[in-house]
């Protein structure tokens, strides 16, 4: 299985979108300082992940949800509106 997933820091509120096959260990790496892009943002939560049968399906999926973050479609999918 393969999962996208979206993080938010607890310490400055920002979102990360991201794919993986191993949703807890890919957590820990982000927590744990060893992802560039997220090392600022220590401690993130995820808040969302959806599981998907091929790499492909969820890289288009994380794709279409960068596509529109920040916007409306992004915030009913996290249930902000």
């Amino acid at each position: 299985m393969f999962y996208i997933y979206i993080l938010k820091s607890q310490k400055t509120g920002h979102f990360y979108i991201g794919q993986t096959e191993d949703l807890i260990a890919r957590l820990n790496k982000h927590n744990s300082g060893l992802v560039k892009s997220t090392k600022y943002g220590i401690p993130w939560n995820m808040i969302l992940h959806e599981e998907y049968l091929s790499r492909a399906e969820a890289i288009r999926r994380e794709l279409e949800i960068k596509s529109y973050k920040g916007g409306i479609k992004f915030k009913r999918l996290l249930g902000l509106l």
